[in-house]
């Protein structure tokens, strides 16, 4: 059996892209996506991969993953002087996503990341925070809490019972983006506006403190479950 230098030392051999490469060709052929398929691209830290004495900082990569069955089809270092905004169309570059759905957390909700994610055929799903500060603030704005439970538009909820507390999710999808202002037309292709709530309650009555409000935009023409099922897997 091959000692462990001699394990290193093949393994230094081999060219990392043309590695990555084959892997993902090697990928579309154990899992072909499905139209309508959610993949969810994520950053992560790979654990232990810090080490002072040789100068080496830490490991941060992109994933994507098909969430129907948790298989990973491509995955990309992030450049020691870039970030994950620059990382995720280089990875989506390296994939055939034509017909998925495209979840990314907040950091990724970019326009030019929205554009790559269209100019690949596919459709984007992405989460709202503070660093699109407009956006956010027109969700606040049409946002009122009376609508957890009375929506004209297209709602799906879901309940669960587990060591005493109840967690009901929520998911709103409002295709009238007028709300937006002019923000509606600085998103490439925007359709649908969506809102997951996670309200947790110990009690038979949940207090403003038990819920955790979310939110999204979306090119696709969403309906509330798809929006609560693709969230809740990525």
């Amino acid at each position: 059996m091959p000692s462990a230098d001699t394990l290193s030392r093949v393994m230094g051999m081999i060219n990392p892209v043309a590695l990555q490469r084959s892997f993902i060709t090697w990928m579309k052929d154990c899992h072909t996506l499905t139209d309508g398929e959610v993949i969810a691209i994520d950053g992560e830290t790979l654990r232990g991969s810090y080490d002072r004495s040789k100068g080496k900082g830490t490991i941060h990569m992109v994933n994507a993953l098909a969430t129907a069955n948790g298989m990973s089809i491509g995955q990309l270092k992030v450049d020691s002087k870039s970030n994950e905004i620059t990382a995720i169309p280089k990875l989506l570059d390296l994939l055939d996503v034509k017909g998925c759905l495209i979840t990314i957390d907040a950091m990724g909700c970019q326009k030019k990341i929205a554009q790559k994610i269209l100019d690949k055929e596919a459709d984007y799903l992405l989460a709202v925070k503070g660093n699109q500060g407009m956006l956010e603030q027109a969700f606040d704005d049409y946002l009122r809490m009376d609508m957890l439970h009375d929506f004209d538009g297209s709602s799906y909820s879901t309940q669960e019972k587990s060591h005493g507390r109840i967690e009901t999710r929520v998911a709103l999808v409002n295709r009238d983006l007028s709300v937006l202002g002019d923000i509606e037309h600085e998103w490439p292709e925007l359709k649908s506006m969506g809102t997951v709530a996670s309200i947790r309650q110990e009690s038979a009555v949940a207090t403003e403190q038990d819920v955790s409000i979310r939110y999204y935009i979306c090119s696709k023409e969403l309906e509330a479950q798809t929006l609560l099922e693709a969230t809740c897997s990525h």
